[in-house]
């Protein structure tokens, strides 16, 4: 009988051969359900992974690594698709790592480093506090992307980046909802310690209102839970059902993430709360999901894929000596959908 392939797998399960590999290689970036089917069919099948013809296509491989802080994000799940489809475009191969918001991701970016051949790294989300010593070890080059700048002392020209403005942002929806007649407006935010976009867009919040006249109280920011998955929907779901048995009076509640305001949108279903008749609700991110939850969700919309093809182009024109670094900042837009409605 004829020793089965790796394309036999793929053909059985009706996927590609690089969905198979990610299996194969206990890649994150898989649904459970496909991974559970192609792991089973490999063992019906008794197929052996060529381990030697795999370590040696990774040893010759050009690869870029992008290392994502907060993958189950559907906001990052969009630009990885067009950040991969971008590289494999250059002829590369992608090598995508999920760092737990805890972990150190310049430790992981050294580890990856050493051991695959990279020619470069896309930082997605989280933030970077380490000392430009330490980022010099990477020895490859490294663009920021929709993540916190660096430190203020840091060299622009030692590395780029590619965001959007979160405070301005921020403060463009806060005012949205000022404008229409919302003064008690609790926002779902990050927590204290962090020192990246989540505090950007509290600063837009905080400034927004204070340039409204609307005074800024503690008990309307609501930080995401320690013991929860960063922007993740539960978080959105528990922080916002914790506030609403607490019955401050509010009219507008603005989740720094779609995902968080998703979550929130369950919870003052569950509560008996009409949005937007009683309460308005709004998100962060623009993706796609947002304009099928019921009610559509009103959002501050970032560029996703511009901004990963962006990020991608820079980087490529840097790996190839075509130009030096650089920092692209784009703008946002403000989606009103159906979750709010003004109080005018």
């Amino acid at each position: 009988m004829e020793e089965i392939t790796i394309r036999d797998i793929a053909r059985i399960c009706g996927v590609g051969v690089s969905t198979v590999s990610r299996a194969i290689n206990n890649h994150p970036d898989i649904n459970p359900e496909t991974k559970e089917t192609i792991m089973r069919v490999i063992k019906e099948n008794n197929y052996v992974p060529n381990n030697s013809a795999r370590n040696l296509k990774r040893q010759d491989a050009k690869a870029i690594a992008v290392l994502v802080k907060g993958i189950n994000n559907s906001f990052f799940s969009q630009m990885i698709k067009v950040l991969e489809e971008e590289i494999k475009e250059k002829s590369y191969s992608m090598v995508l790592q999920h760092v737990d918001y805890d972990d150190d991701e310049v430790e992981v970016a050294l580890k990856l480093v050493k051991e695959k051949r990279l020619r470069g790294i896309i930082f997605l989300g989280g933030y970077l506090v380490h000392s430009e010593e330490k980022l010099a070890q990477l020895h490859v080059p490294f663009i920021l992307s929709t993540t916190g700048m660096l430190p203020k002392g840091f060299s622009r020209n030692t590395y780029s980046s590619v965001t959007v403005d979160d405070t301005k942002e921020s403060y463009k929806m806060v005012d949205y909802l000022c404008k229409n007649g919302h003064k008690d407006i609790a926002i779902v935010c990050a927590r204290k310690t962090d020192a990246s976009i989540g505090k950007l867009r509290l600063e837009g919040y905080k400034k927004a209102l204070k340039d409204n006249g609307i005074e800024v109280r503690e008990e309307l920011i609501l930080p995401m839970r320690s013991d929860l998955e960063d922007y993740s929907l539960e978080n959105g779901y528990m922080v916002t059902k914790e506030f609403l048995e607490k019955q401050i009076p509010c009219t507008a509640i603005f989740a720094i993430s779609d995902m968080l305001a998703i979550g929130a949108g369950k919870a003052l279903s569950d509560a008996g709360y009409r949005v937007p008749e009683d309460i308005s609700l709004t998100g962060f991110d623009g993706v796609e999901i947002g304009k099928y939850v019921i009610p559509s969700l009103t959002t501050l919309k970032q560029p996703i894929d511009s901004m990963a093809r962006e990020t991608a182009r820079i980087l490529f024109d840097i790996i190839g000596k075509k130009a030096k670094h650089q920092h692209c900042v784009f703008d946002g837009e403000l989606v009103v959908r159906d979750s709010t409605m003004s109080r005018t």
